[in-house]
């Protein structure tokens, strides 16, 4: 089998497994309990999210128990969740779906946001400590431990945990990511420089940087992540809001095509081929947990092991990161692609990142540079992110001795994402999504009313039931791995 038919296969698949009545359903049915159970905490504790967040930006760091800051927790999700998904993921979403798929990517952070939360709350209260000393946290731990069903914890706690582990491998947390690296950094080279610099020369250096970094941990990770995220945001955003307000004009438009062609087919015009509604739901829902994780599991991994006294604490930072990532980031991508018209060019219609680059070159000379440069960021804070959630999977699996030959397999992966054809790359990257996704939600809906009872106590007892004894169990919640 070629790279092409391979290539039109594992797309079938991926668009079977994000077809409306199957992922986006099981994703928004999940979102919905999550939002009922919760009260809504997406919307009522939005601004004490905000308000927890940056004070946490600023006090000295926390003294309760866990492995970093409740902060530099969020640091290392946000740089797992605002990756090149937030550049090349909104382009390819829009590519495939039309303008109703930004539409479709909104309902999924509206949703999301209490998924978010309940899998931060989830994490911090079954973490466990491992036999190297170390905390561990993530689905497969509170899927084994709050499940009282043995055999069905047991299984959907190891097809978490062996999803994840391909999917950080070779998945949009790895690959993608480096080949969106190499697409802008070659089309800024071309439009500022003129130079034709090949793509293995932008994965060389991102692979390089990753491995080193990875030779430090979750410390060192955790310490990257808090200086370098909250830059590359501004940084991005700051040029995206740029262009927006010297294109305001064109605002009104996009805003009347994206709620329309939500739910009507959008038509073919110049080298977009048309897309039906459910290509739209499929694009956006897909690229919308892809970009901001919420229901993928991966974020609870590095949430769990702040340093809180209360799990709804770090759970409302989660509420926090969703709405960065999507409502602000994804937005103004989309916002940028949309007012540019350049998403019916055919010189894109093959394209990710590269478009996000051109489209905002059109207002803003020598953009093209700025997107290289955040989409560096952003796929290099990703990487190092995703390869501490995949790490933390496999130990699980095969115990501590595993991780630094995983490390060397992941590091390895970066230079092959670089090369990778676009359609290849990303439709592996959403279709492993779905299958890691699907345990984690299943996981989710049975411990709902755990989320229920952990949210109750901090928001209506002041956490005083909780900083006793756990209200579910009436144990300490940091445990030690197999007590």
């Amino acid at each position: 089998m070629n790279l092409e038919r391979l290539t039109e296969y594992i797309v079938k698949i991926d668009s079977w497994v994000w077809q409306p009545t199957v992922m986006p359903l099981v994703l928004v049915i999940v979102g919905g309990v999550l939002s009922v159970v919760t009260g809504f905490v997406q919307i009522r504790r939005l601004p004490f999210a905000v308000r927890t967040v940056f004070k946490g930006a600023f006090r000295k760091p926390e003294k309760g128990s866990g492995t970093i800051t409740s902060f530099q927790a969020l640091s290392t999700a946000l740089a797992a969740t605002v990756g090149n998904g937030n550049i090349g993921g909104v382009a390819t979403a829009i590519l495939i779906g039309g303008p109703g798929a930004v539409f479709w990517m909104w309902v999924t952070a509206a949703v999301g946001m209490a998924t978010k939360y309940s899998e931060a709350v989830l994490g911090v209260h079954f973490r466990v400590t491992r036999e190297t000393g170390e905390l561990a946290s993530g689905p497969m731990y509170y899927i084994l431990r709050g499940i009282k069903k043995p055999g069905l914890a047991k299984t959907l706690a190891y097809l978490f945990a062996g999803f994840a582990t391909v999917t950080c491998l070779a998945g949009t947390g790895n690959m993608a990511q480096s080949n969106t690296v190499a697409r802008t950094f070659v089309e800024a080279s071309q439009t500022i420089f003129g130079v034709s610099v090949p793509m293995w020369v932008p994965g060389i250096l991102i692979t390089t940087l990753v491995g080193l970094v990875l030779l430090g941990g979750i410390r060192r990770i955790a310490a990257v992540a808090e200086k370098l995220v909250p830059s590359m945001i501004l940084l991005y955003v700051g040029a995206g809001l740029a262009y927006v307000v010297l294109n305001a004009g064109h605002l009104p438009t996009v805003f009347a095509e994206i709620f329309s062609e939500a739910f009507t087919p959008t038509a073919a015009v110049g080298g977009f081929v048309g897309a039906s509604v459910a290509q739209a739901v499929a694009a956006g829902v897909s690229r919308g947990v892809l970009s901001n994780e919420a229901g993928l599991g991966s974020a609870p991994i590095a949430h769990g092991i702040a340093k809180v006294d209360h799990p709804a604490q770090q759970g409302v930072v989660g509420v926090f990161e969703v709405f960065v990532d999507t409502i602000v980031v994804c937005s103004m991508t989309a916002f940028v692609i949309l007012s540019s018209g350049l998403w019916t060019d055919p010189a894109y219609q093959g394209a990710s990142g590269d478009l996000t680059a051109a489209a905002l070159s059109t207002s803003l000379p020598g953009a093209s540079l700025i997107v290289a440069l955040s989409s560096f960021l952003f796929g290099f804070s990703t990487l190092i992110a995703w390869c501490y959630y995949g790490e933390k999977c496999i130990e699980f699996l095969l115990g501590s001795r595993v991780i630094v030959p995983y490390r060397v397999v992941f590091t390895s992966l970066v230079m092959v994402g670089s090369l990778v054809s676009v359609p290849l790359v990303w439709a592996v990257g959403t279709l492993l999504n779905g299958f890691m996704a699907l345990p984690n939600l299943v996981g989710l809906f049975f411990l709902a009313s755990v989320v229920r009872k952990i949210t109750r106590d901090y928001f209506e007892n002041g956490g005083k039931e909780y900083s006793v004894s756990n209200p579910v169990t009436g144990a300490p919640y940091n445990r030690t791995l197999g007590s």
